[in-house]
């Protein structure tokens, strides 16, 4: 479960297609349709920059996307991780709950939670068993005044690290394009099925093509540059 996290999205296929079954618009009405999704896209984004606020201040070898063994250069405890143990996992909830709002339905809604839980859990548990073992004490000092998933109002500590947008580019332009790409198609799917016939909407369109262009950009550049890469992060 640990290795294939980055996969849980795989999980709310089903949501998707018994949310399109049921899919009409809100008030039948097409404009406010779209004002509903293009608030939802906000929500995802939102989750998108919790994730940024944690690696734009994460030292190299912490907040990592490692799928093959458990990774901690030392125990990161300020920034997001002041005010949750897991800030990372709960931007993916965040994106994945915007994602799930667009059907406008509760069952929906509750069913992604379901997943969420039962998917990160284990993963979590795994994840402080180790950093217990690794940090001991103060370990057990951070976790037993940090939440793991449902962040505090208050307690913020100031990050050792300045915040560094090569490391967000280079570490979250993935993430930045899949909620694209699920929003377009989720766009396109609902115009389908609740007008009867396909239907594309320029804007979406634009945004669309907007996700390829800043992806293949930063993706070169990750890849044949290293003019994302900051030394110690």
């Amino acid at each position: 479960m640990f290795r294939y996290r980055s996969y849980l999205p795989l999980f709310t296929v089903p949501i998707v297609v018994a949310g399109l079954n049921t899919f009409s618009y809100i008030g039948n009405s097409h404009q406010l349709e779209e004002i509903w999704n293009v608030g939802c896209l906000l929500v995802s984004f939102l989750g998108l920059w919790i994730r940024v606020l944690t690696v734009a201040y994460a030292p190299e070898g912490t907040s990592g996307r490692n799928t093959k063994q458990q990774i901690a250069s030392e125990l990161n405890t300020t920034g997001m991780y002041s005010l949750v143990r897991h800030p990372l996992y709960l931007g993916n909830y965040v994106i994945v709950l915007g994602a799930t709002l667009v059907f406008h339905s509760w069952w929906a809604v509750i069913l992604a939670t379901c997943f969420f839980v039962i998917y990160y859990e284990r993963i979590m548990f795994a994840e402080e068993a180790f950093l217990r073992q690794r940090f001991g004490e103060a370990f057990e000092r951070w976790a037993s005044v940090t939440p793991a998933i449902v962040p505090r109002l208050r307690g913020w500590r100031r990050p050792r690290l300045p915040f560094c947008w090569r490391t967000v580019l280079r570490r979250e332009y993935t993430g930045f394009f899949l909620i694209i790409v699920v929003f377009s198609i989720l766009e396109v799917a609902g115009d389908s099925v609740a007008q009867g016939h396909m239907r594309i909407d320029w804007p979406w369109v634009a945004l669309f093509a907007l996700g390829v262009a800043v992806y293949s950009l930063l993706r070169v550049m990750k890849k044949r540059t290293q003019l994302l890469h900051v030394h110690g992060r």
